[in-house]
């Protein structure tokens, strides 16, 4: 399955050669044009019916990560944080370090040495350590250099009723969707870009919409839920299996209300399921996107993931199709008439 391949493969901010290279073999097939920027963006043209508008739709291809700061005496890996990444989640997790997927354990001193105050404390990342079984800084030099990325070793499992674990569905959720779109859409023309370097502030991004120029954009994404017991309706951004989440306003974007009322007239108009994300924290390329020559009218489309920024995050398959049928479906209706007075 696509999207196994997808969050299997390492993409950590500023490496997603792995994840570049699986997308070109899946679309080089399918496009009117290809190529890759200098920053490692792809930008990609599907030709199709003429359109009066220059449409964009995108997804980042990178995710959360760590990188090697330092080896100790003993062989022991010192890290940092490549994205964000809450560090309570980091204690015990395996991870591959490097090209050659050098296998590790995050570490930190056991309970029974900490002090009583230190139990109520997340570890600072300072104090954990990453252990590949080196004996000396010697040993561990001979698989592991400094400034090597580490991903976490997480593999794609369906469980429940239609839900998937992986590490990285945001953003490879986006990814997937966008390649399928690619493969299968002939009716509209549009430029399909997959940004690098999200996770680290949108970095990506902003070069590829100044190169496209794009006057609508469409951004895929993983987005954060936490539809659990006993919090508030109006502290939940999304729940799983509700559908995909049309954005209101983030922390890098307030989004174009008529076209997000078009996109859930477009939804309506389907029967496809959808629900708001209502939350303004977090952020995605459309802060970079729609603020770029002369702007871009944008929405962001985004699948639900419990555990986001985790080595465990969850979504629904069935969130996922529902938000391909619902991009696929406003690709459609972007080669009606009308969008002229959308600002």
């Amino acid at each position: 399955m696509l999207l196994k391949r997808l969050t299997e493969a390492n993409g950590v901010s500023g490496n997603e050669k792995e994840v570049r290279d699986i997308i070109i073999s899946e679309i080089k097939d399918y496009c009117t044009s290809l190529r890759v920027d200098r920053l490692g963006n792809i930008i990609a043209y599907k030709g199709g019916k003429p359109n009066s508008k220059k449409i964009m739709v995108t997804a980042h291809m990178d995710e959360v990560g760590l990188m090697v700061r330092d080896i100790d005496s003993s062989g022991l890996i010192k890290f940092l944080p490549v994205g964000g990444i809450d560090k309570r989640i980091l204690v015990s997790k395996t991870v591959l370090i490097g090209k050659d997927r050098i296998p590790g354990v995050i570490g930190a001193k056991p309970i029974h040495l900490q002090k009583r105050n230190e139990w109520s404390n997340a570890l600072d990342i300072k104090e954990l350590y990453i252990d590949i079984g080196a004996k000396s800084k010697e040993d561990a030099e001979k698989y592991v250099s400094i400034g090597d990325y580490i991903a976490f070793d997480s593999q794609y499992v369906e469980f429940g009723d239609r839900l998937v674990k992986a590490k990285a569905l945001d953003n490879r959720v986006g990814c997937a969707i966008l390649i399928d779109l690619i493969k299968k859409v002939e009716d509209v023309s549009f430029y399909a870009v997959f940004t690098v370097m999200e996770e680290l502030g949108l970095v990506g991004a902003g070069p590829a919409a100044y190169a496209v120029d794009p006057d609508i954009s469409i951004i895929l994404e993983g987005t954060l839920c936490y539809d659990m017991p006993k919090v508030d309706s109006h502290q939940i951004p999304t729940y799983i299996g509700k559908g995909p989440a049309i954005s209101l306003v983030d922390r890098t974007t307030v989004y174009n209300r008529k076209l997000r009322e078009r996109v859930v007239a477009v939804a309506e108009k389907e029967n496809i399921p959808y629900q708001f994300r209502k939350t303004s924290m977090g952020g995605n390329d459309s802060g970079k996107i729609h603020i770029a020559r002369e702007g871009s009218l944008t929405t962001t489309i985004s699948v639900p993931c419990r555990n986001i920024h985790s080595a465990v995050s969850v979504a629904s398959l069935e969130d996922y199709e529902n938000t391909y049928k619902l991009v696929e479906a406003v690709l459609t209706d972007l080669n009606e008439e009308g969008y002229d007075e959308l600002q």
